[in-house]
Parts: C-alpha cells; structure tokens; sequence
C-alpha cells in the first residue's frame, strides 16, 4: 500500500509539475503580449512626435519666409507657433523614449511568480 500511494504521489508531483510548467508558459506568454503593445504604443508616440517636429520645422520656414515677406508680426506668430509644435514633438518623443526603455519591457511578473514557484518546490523538496 506505502508504494501504491508512493507511485501515486510521485505521479501526483509530476502531473502537477507539468500543469505548474503550463501555467508559467501561459503567463509568459500573455505578458510578452502585453510588453509588445507597450512598445508599438511607445514607437507610436516617437513617430507622433517625429511628424510634429517636422510641422515645426514647416512652420519656422513658413516663418522664415514671412519675415522676409513682411517685416515683423506674421512671422513673429508662426515662430510662435513653430516653437510650441518643436515642445510638444519633444514630450511626444520623451514619453516614447521611457515606454521603450528595456527595463519597461522585463516581464516582471512571470520573473517574480518563476521564482517563488521554484522556491516553493525547492522548500517541498526538503
């Protein structure tokens, strides 16, 4: 009887290995889906911001060549508006920037539950 409930509860361990194995493959694999949007939402905001620094860049030639044009306010606005456009594409390209940063993309959780998982089976072991 003590080796049937042995053969048991080795069977036991095992099938609850395989099932624990399963289950941290599947966190694995939800978290690495959600690193992935965070960093086509971050490559979104570098590109929002690279198109805005462009405009800006439109706005103070269009600036430029008002200035030329007609001496002073028109071309003083547009600078105006240029140099507003130039901070917002900076912030847009900051924000980015931090949500691809690598240590943003570490799946955190599946990392912190691997290794109470195997300190877990460690301490049953003993």
């Amino acid at each position: 009887m003590a080796e049937a409930s042995l053969s048991q509860l080795l069977g036991d361990l095992i099938r609850d290995l395989g099932e624990l194995v399963r289950q941290e493959l599947r966190l694995a694999q939800a978290e690495a889906a959600e690193k992935i949007r965070q960093a086509e939402n971050g490559v979104y905001a570098v590109i929002t911001g690279l198109l805005l620094a462009f405009c800006a860049l439109l706005v103070l030639v269009q600036a430029l060549v008002l200035a030329l044009g007609n001496v002073m306010p028109p071309w003083l606005a547009a600078v105006c508006v240029g140099l507003a456009l130039a901070l917002l594409a900076f912030l847009f390209i900051r924000q980015g920037r931090s949500n691809l940063a690598p240590k943003n993309l570490v799946p955190r959780r599946t990392l912190r539950t691997v290794g109470g998982d195997t300190h877990s089976m460690k301490e049953t072991s003993q």
